[in-house]
């Protein structure tokens, strides 16, 4: 598990969250723990490091 920082795309906070590194492509939706919007979560990893982080409003 990694901590992982990122900006929430709605109310701009800082939020923080453990990434599974043990999977190397993850794709999910989490609620921010700030504003309770969603979030699309795309996280890519090499098996012990993110590489890729992203964070981004569901609407378009």
């Amino acid at each position: 598990m990694e901590e992982q920082f990122f900006q929430c795309p709605y109310c701009w906070e800082e939020i923080s969250m453990l990434i599974d590194v043990s999977i190397t492509q993850q794709s999910y939706i989490e609620d921010c723990e700030v504003c309770c919007n969603p979030i699309q979560i795309s996280v890519v990893t090499n098996g012990l490091d993110v590489e890729f982080l992203e964070a981004t409003s569901i609407e378009q």
